[in-house]
């Protein structure tokens, strides 16, 4: 297997912290956003969307999707289980894995992309180019301020995300607050049981990853 990643992007994130809590070394290669690589016709013949990550199969299929490379991965190494060991926890899990992508990641992403400098005209992800809007990048900052307060709320009511043990939903979670880093959205001085979590959930080796 090849990982395709780009070490300075949240998204690729997600599955180098997924890859490292399974112990599992995949050699890698780096995509060079900032230069454009990932809209080049060599990469895009792996990812028609232009995003990483990407993992790379043996057999030349290509994963361009962070929840199917995760899923696969936990398929051909099931310990330690990240998405649920039975039906129903699989079920929570994958239900608060979506809320920190959809309400968190995806709110950082907005503010980020409507605003950066860097991203004019690549409010979006993929291959066709999207002005920016600022209102957007305004109501991202809201969204984002909700998500940590909603975060701190749930943190109060049990030490994961998902409930009892650590799983993906955290890792997209541990992402998303430290994305929210770059929008000038830090962990509200009142939300103790988000800092307390980080702080845990940080202390893990893999968050080096």
């Amino acid at each position: 297997m090849i990982f395709y990643d780009c070490s300075t992007a949240p998204s690729p994130r997600r599955v180098r912290i997924f890859i490292a809590e399974k112990g599992m070394e995949i050699p890698t290669v780096q995509v060079n956003l900032r230069g454009g690589e990932h809209l080049e016709p060599a990469f895009r013949a792996k990812n028609p969307h232009c995003t990483v990550p990407v993992l790379e199969l043996d057999d030349g299929t290509c994963l361009g999707d962070i929840v199917a490379i995760q899923r696969y991965l936990e398929e051909i190494q099931p310990d330690p289980p990240l998405l649920g060991r039975d039906a129903e926890e699989k079920a929570v899990v994958a239900m608060w894995d979506r809320y920190m992508e959809f309400d968190g990641f995806m709110a950082v992403a907005e503010a980020l992309r409507n605003s950066a400098k860097g991203m004019v005209n690549r409010a979006l992800t993929g291959p066709v180019n999207y002005a920016q809007i600022p209102e957007l990048a305004e109501r991202g900052r809201q969204r984002t301020r909700r998500f940590l307060a909603d975060l701190d709320a749930r943190l109060g009511e049990s030490p994961y995300v998902a409930g009892p043990d650590y799983t993906v939903a955290d890792i997209t979670a541990l992402v998303v607050v430290d994305f929210a880093g770059w929008i000038k959205e830090g962990i509200p001085a009142e939300a103790q049981n988000l800092r307390r979590w980080h702080e845990n959930v940080s202390s893990r080796r893999s968050a080096q990853a």
